[in-house]
């Protein structure tokens, strides 16, 4: 079905009374902020329109309407029509692929006090609180730092989730020209603790940017069995899962003993217990290095994780700082489609099991002793490229990555930041379709001091130092010790 109104908003006369320093009234600027924000993000700009609850449309009306904002506030609930135009439109758009009520906080609403067809729906809450006196407050300034942490960030969130939307409704019509969303790959964003919401929505809305479709794209039931079941249905519509594990340990819901956090990890570990082909689903765990106020219960919580890590595969787990996860996230993103159109690389020769020698370009020289003793100690040698168009040599890198039996990253003239990132490529490497383990990794290093590799300590790795000849020894007793 085409539709004459991409969005319509709909809300209370009674919330729009001129209270910021544009002159408009605060419905006025959210319709226009989200408009501009929505040209962005589609490219064009959208028919988005106003409806108070003093305006008349019909439910004829309704059905030219794509999606449908209600702003929801005490004015908002204390409407008739309002209420009215959200029980008409629900009754419209249920059942289809697409989300097509998006719920709108302007001030504080329980869940309770929310209308029945909107509680289980993500809301969006664009209102602010005050730290000095704890009242609820209308941003006089939108532009100021309080909504540039809050409003704007809430925003950004729900122009993504509107886009997602448009484009599934614009394929459900016929519309030719837009890329098919099912195509691509869906990603399970696990719920966090609330030390980590924030960080967790920078993610999604990498993720979207990148077109992925991310759940859960509801709010999770309060009840653990109803729970439990969204959990393992989303799942299975996943190839990957990303679980943020911070200080806190998560609500606890109704009937469990154990947190949403916890929970989720729970079913994501049964998932990829049951799935057969380790590259069809996998899971990556980012727990934070700081955990000075972290409850026993919590710390409970990742030792566990790490212990049941141990053996798993498809799994990989990070202790390192957020920003390089986010750029393990980053990159995961824009190379699994890569990885896609590679073909399947024999990791044998004769039988042999592969050992990547990764070393920059400045260095390669110093690296043909190393090759050597891999290949005389029986091992085939893979090595990555530097000739070629970029996107090649990163095929090229993720096919290794995902063929290798062992690694060796040789530092010489490059600095401690090259090899970190080299060492967390290898460590995300069970994204890129690993069906094996890792048997070993090792640093040779030719620097005087070795750089700090705390953060890895549980990631077994093994750092050779000391002048070419010792190094060279030493090697070669790893390579005896992998057989």
């Amino acid at each position: 079905m085409a539709f004459d109104i991409d969005i319509l908003i709909v809300y209370s006369e009674n919330d729009n009374q001129q209270t910021s320093d544009t002159g408009n009234g605060w419905v006025t600027d959210f319709k226009r902020f989200l408009e501009m924000m929505l040209t962005q993000v589609l490219g064009d700009k959208p028919n988005v329109m106003l409806k108070s609850e003093h305006d008349t449309i019909t439910a004829a009306n309704l059905k030219k309407v794509a999606i449908l904002i209600p702003l929801l506030s005490e004015s908002f609930m204390s409407s008739g029509e309002c209420l009215d135009i959200v029980e008409d439109f629900h009754k419209i758009s249920a059942g289809g692929e697409a989300q097509r009520l998006f719920k709108v906080l302007k001030s504080p609403l329980s869940i309770e006090e929310q209308p029945a067809k909107l509680k289980d729906l993500i809301g969006y809450d664009l209102y602010f609180i005050s730290p000095e006196s704890g009242e609820v407050e209308d941003y006089k300034d939108f532009f100021g730092p309080d909504a540039e942490k809050n409003y704007w960030m809430k925003m950004v969130d729900l122009a993504y989730d509107i886009h997602e939307s448009l484009i599934i409704l614009k394929q459900t019509s016929g519309t030719k020209d837009i890329k098919s969303i099912y195509a691509r790959r869906t990603i399970y964003l696990a719920e966090t603790g609330h030390d980590l919401s924030v960080q967790r929505n920078i993610i999604k809305r990498d993720l979207q940017r990148h077109g992925y479709k991310v759940l859960p794209d509801h709010t999770l039931p309060k009840e653990v069995g109803n729970l439990k079941k969204e959990v393992a249905k989303d799942l299975k519509n996943c190839t990957l899962s990303i679980h943020l594990i911070g200080s806190s340990y998560g609500e606890i819901p109704d009937g469990a003993d154990r947190s949403v956090v916890d929970l989720q990890n729970q079913i994501a570990t049964e998932r990829s217990a049951e799935v057969k082909d380790k590259s069809a689903f996998s899971r990556l765990i980012w727990i934070s290095p700081n955990l000075q106020n972290a409850s026993e219960k919590q710390l409970s919580f990742i030792e566990n994780i790490k212990r049941d890590l141990a053996s798993a595969e498809g799994a990989e787990i990070l202790q390192t700082p957020l920003e390089d996860f986010k750029n393990i996230v980053r990159e995961e993103l824009i190379d699994v489609g890569i990885d896609k159109k590679l073909s399947t690389s024999d990791s044998s020769d004769n039988g042999k099991a592969s050992i990547y020698i990764l070393h920059d370009k400045i260095d390669e020289k110093e690296t043909k002793a190393i090759k050597d003793a891999v290949k005389d100690a029986g091992y085939k040698v893979l090595t990555p490229s530097f000739e070629g168009e970029l996107l090649e040599l990163r095929q090229h890198h993720i096919t290794n990555l995902r063929d290798l039996d062992a690694a060796i990253i040789y530092q010489g003239k490059v600095n401690d930041q090259w090899v970190r990132m080299k060492l967390l490529d290898l460590l995300k490497a069970p994204g890129f379709g690993r069906r094996k383990p890792v048997k070993g990794k090792v640093i040779i290093s030719s620097k005087d001091k070795s750089m700090d590799l705390s953060a890895y300590k549980n990631h077994d790795i093994t750092v050779i130092g000391g002048d070419s000849k010792t190094a060279l020894e030493s090697l070669k007793s790893f390579l005896k010790d992998l057989n």
